[in-house]
């Protein structure tokens, strides 16, 4: 049975307003979802087990500002087994379920003095030409995917309708991704900076492409948990990434909460 058909069995056939995948240290949202079947990974074939702290490894499904989501408490990284489509299962899964959006969040670094730790990015853009493309490999010209809105502009307005909703101050940028699990060098922060990224993590871009490979409607947000590289006094570490992350948790909720309650019907 594939994961979707076991999704449907246990939760119903009704199709998801909204899939969520909830990053480091951002978990508790799932913990306020109304009428929730929790289901660990590793009873969906081919979801990747979530090997790194602060990722639960449960995909939540209820609902959530009335809207019916579905919510992965943390994600595999291309860094944890070398692959760029480790969430390819995960995300085609969402598709199969026909969700109306994909909303991805991640813990970020801030490659900007006004952005400090703390702060909420949509990402409205990305770079990735440090990484594997997750597509590499697939047949056919499907792989071929166009990525000028590869951030849907209507649902990407709608967060920010939803952070003002919330009372949270939402900042837009470019989010320029790294394959990790090392953190970035001086020396490669300041070139991600005169490339015009604005912040920079460890994931999202490869499920990007895969959601835009699938034909999904995808919106994403960094939780800003620390500088970048030679921009502060101490260096970055994951510790740091945590501790900020679930301080800054709450802020996260009241934008996707927010969000939620802004999509059209």
């Amino acid at each position: 049975m594939t994961a979707a058909a076991i999704i449907r069995q246990r939760t119903g056939a009704e199709p998801f307003d909204c899939a969520i995948v909830l990053g480091t240290g951002l978990g508790p949202l799932a913990e306020t979802i109304a009428d929730a079947t929790v289901i660990p990974y590793a009873e969906l074939p081919g979801f990747p087990g979530a090997g790194v702290s602060g990722h639960a490894g449960r995909l939540v499904v209820g609902r959530l500002e009335g809207r019916r989501v579905a919510v992965m408490q943390g994600r595999a990284h291309v860094y944890e087994q070398g692959d760029a489509r480790v969430m390819k299962p995960a995300i085609d899964t969402f598709a199969t379920l026909g969700a109306r959006a994909l909303l991805l969040t991640n813990a970020a670094g801030s490659l900007k003095a006004d952005m400090p730790p703390g702060a909420v990015m949509a990402i409205s853009d990305h770079i990735a030409l440090f990484g594997p493309n997750p597509l590499i490999g697939l047949p056919g010209d499907a792989r071929f995917v166009p990525m000028n809105d590869a951030y849907h502009p209507g649902l990407t307005a709608a967060l920010a309708r939803g952070a003002q909703r919330g009372g949270v101050r939402l900042h837009q940028g470019v989010y320029a991704w790294v394959t990790g699990p090392s953190f970035e060098t001086p020396a490669e922060i300041r070139a991600l900076q005169r490339l015009g990224a604005d912040a920079v993590g460890m994931s999202t871009v490869p499920e990007v492409i895969l959601a835009r490979h699938a034909g999904l409607s995808v919106v994403a947000l960094s939780m800003i948990t620390n500088y970048g590289a030679g921009l502060a006094p101490q260096a970055p570490s994951h510790g740091e990434t945590k501790t900020v992350a679930a301080e800054g948790a709450g802020a996260v909720a009241a934008v996707i909460r927010g969000f939620l309650s802004e999509m059209s019907a």
